[in-house]
């Protein structure tokens, strides 16, 4: 099916929610308008009846934001190792000035090989790269380094739903000090704690990364009373609203914060309940209908 960009986030969570695990985003990084969600169904399993239950059940995601579910298309898949297959439809990404999202199986090509490489295998966690709310996350990373000198040199950032790990992993590769990361998701800290892996970073919570099942409190735990001076959090706006209150444990008066996973619209809500928790929360970048805000203590 077609997958507008309002709707990835969405999908991409409930597919998961329905036994679909084996999904992928079919694009090209030079026409991000033209993008296909793929999802690979065992036939025994999804009969007709099934899959019309299953369109029935995705529908509603589309109506908060005014939109029709587009048609799904469905063909059959000649024998195969069709657990695999989907692999194919996800390329090397390049991600702003300085970043590359490398699928684990493939290999770095040569006309990439100056940009920080970002080794990510997305299992069934959020953050591949190719969704509008990670890039505007690690586009933002990449103007924080600027602003101190081209690197995070020496800041400690901090990771409020980690997913993947992507974000967290971009925030070390621009030399940042520590990491502390946390997700409620089981599955997401597997999904970091391999990546990790993957990019040289190995876990012992000891080392320059801290992982850990929970949320906010858990996250504060972690920082053992030193809020980071970097937050990242890529989550949807609602849970962002329902965490700020938090946010004081989690990140230091001088600290920055980056936080996506909202629509456009929804920035001025949140804008104004971080107020009331005495930030200052600016809308600092949009792609579509996405956008990020940079937060800072008020002053």
């Amino acid at each position: 099916m077609a997958a507008p960009l309002e709707l990835e986030d969405s999908l991409l969570w409930k597919l998961p929610q329905l036994g679909i695990h084996r999904v992928a985003l079919e694009h090209h990084p030079e026409a991000p308008e033209k993008r296909q969600l793929l999802a690979w169904l065992p036939a025994i399993d999804w009969p007709a009846d099934q899959r019309s239950e299953l369109e029935r059940a995705l529908a509603p995601l589309a109506e908060p934001f005014g939109l029709t579910l587009p048609p799904i298309s469905w063909s059959r898949q000649e024998e195969e190792d069709w657990s695999l297959s989907w692999k194919q439809h996800w390329q090397p990404d390049p991600i702003g000035q300085r970043f590359l999202a490398l699928p684990a199986w493939l290999e770095c090509p040569p006309d990439y090989a100056d940009r920080l490489v970002l080794t990510i295998d997305p299992g069934s966690a959020f953050g591949t790269g190719s969704h509008p709310t990670t890039r505007l996350c690690l586009e933002a990373l990449e103007v924080e380094a600027e602003r101190h000198g081209g690197s995070l040199a020496g800041l400690r950032a901090a990771d409020l739903g980690c997913g993947s790990g992507i974000l967290g992993l971009g925030a070390l590769r621009l030399g940042a000090a520590s990491l502390m990361a946390v997700d409620s998701d089981p599955l997401a800290v597997r999904a970091t704690a391999h990546n990790a892996s993957l990019n040289g970073y190995e876990l012992e919570n000891v080392g320059p990364i801290r992982l850990d099942l929970g949320s906010a409190e858990r996250l504060a735990e972690l920082l053992e009373g030193q809020p980071a001076d970097l937050l990242l959090c890529n989550i949807l706006a609602p849970v962002i609203e329902a965490l700020c209150p938090t946010f004081s444990a989690l990140l230091a008066p001088d600290g920055v914060g980056l936080l996506s996973g909202l629509l456009v619209d929804q920035a001025e809500g949140l804008q104004q309940v971080l107020a009331a928790e005495g930030w200052q929360a600016d809308l600092a970048a949009e792609q579509g209908r996405w956008g990020l805000l940079v937060l800072h203590k008020a002053r």
